[in-house]
C-alpha cells in the first residue's frame, strides 16, 4: 500500500511515516484484504481542532475524537480487487494529536504505541470492519487489532477490560 502522509503538529522526534508503514505491514499479515499493492490511503496527523472540524462536517458529530476514517471502497470491492492494475484509493485517516497524546498518557503507553493502535483501527475501518452494530463485530475487529499489534511487539490495548 502506498500512503500520502501529512504531518502537522505532531512531535518531530518520531518518524510518523515509517510508523504508518510498519503498522500497515503488521496489519496486512492478519487482514489480507489490506495487503493489496494497488491500494493507496492518505493519513493526516493533525490537530484536535482539525479532527473536530472534520468530525462535525462529515459525521455530524460536533465533538473531538482520536481517529477518523473515511473509506472509499466497499468491503466487497476491496475483497474483489485484483493485485494487478491501477492504484485504488482505499480512503483517508485523520489522527488528533492532543487527544491521542492525552489518551496515551491515561493508558500509560508511549504516544507512538497508541498512534500505532489507532492507525491499525483506522485501517480496519477503511477495510470495512466496524464495531458499532454488534458485540460480535467489535470482538472480531479487536481480535484483528490485537493480532496486528502483537506482530509489532505491542500488548493488547483492551487487556484491562472485563
Amino acid at each position: 500500500m502506498d500512503f500520502d502522509i501529512d504531518i502537522d503538529g505532531w512531535p518531530a522526534d518520531v518518524e510518523w511515516d515509517a510508523l504508518t508503514v510498519r503498522a500497515h505491514a503488521a496489519l496486512g499479515t492478519v487482514e489480507s484484504a489490506l495487503d493489496n499493492p494497488r491500494l493507496t490511503a492518505s493519513v493526516l496527523f493533525t490537530s484536535d481542532e482539525e479532527v473536530h472540524a472534520l468530525n462535525r462536517e462529515w459525521r455530524g458529530k460536533d465533538k473531538p475524537t482520536n481517529v477518523l476514517s473515511f473509506p472509499m471502497l466497499e468491503r466487497e470491492d476491496l475483497l474483489d480487487l485484483a493485485p494487478e492494475g491501477p492504484p485504488e484509493m482505499l480512503g483517508d485517516i485523520a489522527l488528533a494529536a492532543g487527544t491521542c497524546a492525552r489518551e496515551a498518557a491515561e493508558k500509560g503507553v508511549p504516544l507512538e504505541t497508541h498512534a500505532t493502535h489507532l492507525l491499525i483501527h483506522g485501517l480496519l475501518h477503511l477495510a470495512g470492519h466496524d464495531h458499532v452494530d454488534s458485540d460480535a463485530q467489535a470482538e472480531a475487529m479487536e481480535a484483528l487489532e490485537i493480532a496486528a499489534l502483537a506482530k509489532l511487539g505491542i500488548g493488547d490495548p483492551y487487556g484491562d477490560r472485563n
